[in-house]
């Protein structure tokens, strides 16, 4: 069993980013269901998928983050419904699910990104 209360370590992937959106469950929740339309509340990490890098954490600033589902990368919006509280979800978002292409303006536009994520609560 995954301990979901300690930030997860994201190993380093092997062989070039898949083009589609991979969704894995690392632990399955038992709570409330996410919908599309829901307002999440989740912990996660994100790293790029080529270089392993690190770029963001709610883990690292110490809180969740709250937000709805609505206001988030297509990456999280196609990911995170049909995830329950209580899971652990890993992410594999492709550019076009993310921030773009390279040259749009961010700077993670161009990158497949991985994120982990731990659903905490639905409403």
């Amino acid at each position: 069993m995954t301990d979901t209360s300690s930030k997860p370590e994201i190993d380093a992937p092997d062989g070039p980013a898949p083009a589609d959106l991979q969704i894995v469950d690392i632990v399955t929740g038992d709570g409330a269901e996410a919908e599309a339309g829901s307002t999440v509340k989740v912990h996660y990490v994100g790293v790029e998928y080529d270089s392993g890098e690190e770029f963001d954490s709610s883990w690292n600033r110490g809180e969740p983050i709250d937000f709805p589902l609505a206001a988030l990368v297509r990456g999280w919006q196609e990911g995170i419904p049909g995830m329950k509280v209580g899971g652990r979800r890993k992410l594999v978002v492709p550019p076009e699910l993310a921030y773009g292409p390279a040259g749009g303006g961010h700077f993670l536009s161009g990158k497949t990104l991985i994120f982990v994520i731990d659903l905490l609560g639905v409403r």
